[in-house]
């Protein structure tokens, strides 16, 4: 519900990532589904906290967060699958996964510390 924080900073500057990372898979390594789940699902991370900002309850905001932790999840696994197929080399994999989990921490910590506050 709060504007220019650190989640909405981490989760864009991932996005563009995960957009960069894309665009280098389809031209370079000619990967066209794994890339394309990869990215709905890192540049959803940020879009869902975006939402929350217009949450209209925190009920809505903890429903929104929950999602983005849940994209966060699906992004790690979609980033070990290209790993252990070779289309990502193991140093650019264990970057992005390092930034995934941050964020997953950090949405951990929101979507717990929310559900606290909210019972």
């Amino acid at each position: 519900m709060k504007t220019n924080n650190i989640i909405q900073d981490k989760s864009f500057a991932f996005a563009i990532r995960i957009v960069n990372l894309y665009k280098y898979l389809l031209a370079e390594k000619k990967e066209f589904v794994l890339s394309k789940q990869l990215l709905r699902s890192g540049t959803s991370i940020g879009a869902n906290v975006e939402e929350t900002i217009g949450g209209q309850s925190k009920k809505d905001f903890i429903a929104k967060i929950s999602i983005a932790y849940k994209e966060a999840i699906e992004t790690k696994y979609w980033v070990k699958l290209l790993k252990a197929t070779q289309y990502l080399e193991e140093k650019e994999a264990d970057s992005i996964l390092h930034d995934v989990e941050e964020l997953c921490k950090i949405l951990s910590s929101i979507l717990l510390s929310s559900k606290e506050a909210n019972s």
